[in-house]
């Protein structure tokens, strides 16, 4: 009689344990279900939607040459007298750079000036002679245009004078040249180059895609090639009016100014723009989720859980840019992502957002991750 009932004993002791634990495990299955009789919800930290545009990152490589540059060619032929400047020299508008041989041409300018006062002082003695009758009007219009022509031919010879000078058309910066006193030179025959490089112009191309996209006025940014890489701001000024066919690119210029005189025309530059595109909702990289039908987020609607399918847009330093119906200000679960389901009652514990605050007029930058 004593064994059987110590075995009912140890059999008590572990049927009862079991029911507690199997009790236990069934009420926290039911506390988890969306709807379960318990009243606990579960604690999960959110931020506010944000907008933002996307952004286009475009690089290009760009060549340059100086806002004006050009080759000096003598307007006439003739011997070289002597050469006034010196290769990387800045000279100022107006400065003698080249002298030909012109005795000929200063000839005849003085002998212009004498046959134009020739003319005057005949058409003066006609003047005073016209009252007395001996000289007819027919007689003064002749005079008139001798003195004219006069003019004309001291004018002509003053230009063919200043052919034998060759000065700088604007300031800048002159080259090499191979030109040197005796030297006989004709029309064809390069002098030097002159830049006014103070300002460079940059030329780049870019993919037809994103013609329209950019317009004068627009910011880009530059950087040289070499290992300190000078990074250069500068500005479009033209944007071409056609797409190359054979391409499929179209050329654009900007204006790049040069401080401390670092840059040359030729040189090319790394181009990089950030074009603007259409706003988009903003969610944290950790809200994110990605499930058999494609990536999505958890929202906070009325204290329940909501699954939100999403389309990513662009990934940036704050976060994924998406495309679905989420409005501004709307509660996003960023803790606790991996331990929501749809339906469960949430508890919000960073913030109050209601749903009476979630229709309140949107703000242009909504703030994201408040902490009450």
């Amino acid at each position: 009689m004593n064994i059987p009932l110590c075995k009912a004993v140890a059999l008590a002791a572990l049927f009862v344990p079991l029911m507690f634990a199997t009790a236990c495990s069934q009420s926290d299955q039911d506390a988890n279900e969306p709807g379960g009789r318990s009243e606990r919800k579960q604690p999960v930290m959110t931020e506010g939607i944000v907008y933002q545009r996307e952004l286009t990152r475009v690089e290009a490589v760009a060549s340059s040459r100086a806002l004006r540059s050009i080759e000096l060619r003598p307007s006439v032929t003739g011997e070289v007298m002597s050469v006034e400047f010196s290769p990387g020299q800045r000279v100022a508008r107006g400065d003698v750079l080249l002298r030909l041989d012109d005795r000929d041409q200063r000839l005849a300018v003085e002998l212009a000036q004498v046959e134009l006062e020739d003319a005057e002082r005949r058409l003066d003695r006609y003047r005073r002679s016209a009252g007395a009758g001996g000289v007819t009007e027919s007689m003064l219009d002749d005079a008139r245009s001798e003195v004219e022509r006069a003019r004309i031919a001291l004018r002509r010879a003053e230009v063919d004078l200043a052919y034998r000078t060759i000065e700088a058309p604007f300031s800048g910066y002159v080259g090499f040249t191979n030109v040197d006193p005796g030297a006989w030179v004709s029309t064809a025959d390069v002098i030097t180059t002159l830049d006014d490089r103070d300002t460079l112009l940059v030329s780049f191309q870019l993919p037809e895609t994103l013609f329209g996209r950019l317009s004068e006025g627009e910011r880009i940014e530059l950087r040289t090639w070499n290992d300190n890489a000078l990074r250069l701001d500068g500005e479009v000024v033209d944007v071409d009016s056609r797409v190359n066919e054979s391409r499929r690119t179209f050329t654009l210029r900007a204006h790049v100014d040069n401080p401390g005189d670092l840059l040359r025309p030729g040189m090319s530059f790394r181009i990089a723009l950030n074009l603007e595109g259409n706003r988009y909702p903003l969610v944290p990289d950790i809200s994110l989720q990605w499930g058999s039908e494609g990536a999505y987020v958890w929202t906070v609607e009325d204290g329940e859980a909501v699954r939100t399918y999403v389309n990513v847009v662009q990934r940036t330093d704050r976060g994924v840019l998406v495309d679905a119906d989420l409005p501004e200000g709307l509660p996003i679960v960023t803790e606790g992502v991996h331990i929501v389901r749809a339906g469960m009652d949430v508890q919000v514990v960073n913030t109050a957002l209601t749903r009476k605050e979630l229709k309140a007029p949107p703000k242009v930058e909504a703030e994201s991750g408040a902490e009450s």
